[in-house]
């Protein structure tokens, strides 16, 4: 199952440790939650699949904030990764993996963060040459106690743990030697984009910046 082309993921492009996962409702919402994130010095942004704004939203953050690396959450069906490539994506992650989706990350040469949430998960990720792998949903899969017994085994391979990560655990996860970063929504939440208030998504980004910063 090892393959010659390695869709890896084992170094992200963006600097911040911190990946808002975002649904997007409107694609008007985009470009100003972008320069919101920057500004609070996050320079990442997953806009999920979840919603039917999702690949506007990721054309248009692509064409207006290319400071901004902008990637494509949810992605669950092999024949989205040329459709979020197109849109602009720099990358793509999803909940889950599975051979398509691999296949198709690599006819793109599309970076690409599969979901794991087993032991046999994260050896199946690793045999088709992922160094870092989503953790997905981290509170079911055992949050931190599952991290740091995967560390023993799998000492090898990185983590990504979104699902049940707040502003009040992060820092506790990204204290992991084996957590290159988090992902969570609570920084851009759905209230607030729904009103517009971009003052307060920049206020959240850098109270995230400032935890992961730290750690």
């Amino acid at each position: 199952m090892t393959t010659s082309l390695h869709p890896t993921f084992s170094r992200p492009a963006f600097k911040s440790r911190v990946v808002p996962v975002i649904v997007i409702t409107h694609p008007d919402q985009a470009v100003p939650m972008a320069h919101a994130l920057l500004e609070g010095g996050i320079d990442v942004m997953e806009i999920t699949l979840r919603h039917k704004a999702g690949l506007p939203a990721i054309e248009a953050v692509a064409k207006h904030v290319p400071q901004m690396q902008v990637g494509a959450g949810t992605v669950t069906r092999a024949q989205e990764m040329a459709q979020v490539q197109a849109a602009g994506a720099r990358f793509a992650l999803s909940p889950g993996l599975s051979a398509a989706l691999v296949q198709a990350a690599m006819a793109c040469q599309l970076p690409f963060m599969p979901g794991v949430m087993t032991p046999g998960e994260v050896m199946a990720a690793r045999d088709y040459g992922f160094s870092l792998v989503k953790l997905f949903p981290a509170a079911q899969a055992g949050g931190l106690a599952m991290l740091k017994a995967l560390s023993g085994p799998l000492g090898d391979m990185q983590f990504c743990p979104t699902g049940g990560v707040s502003l009040a655990n992060m820092g506790e996860f990204l204290k992991q030697p084996n957590v290159a970063m988090v992902g969570g929504s609570w920084l851009t939440p759905v209230e607030v984009l729904e009103k517009g208030h971009w003052s307060e998504i920049t206020r959240l980004a850098r109270e995230a910046s400032a935890i992961a910063n730290n750690n």
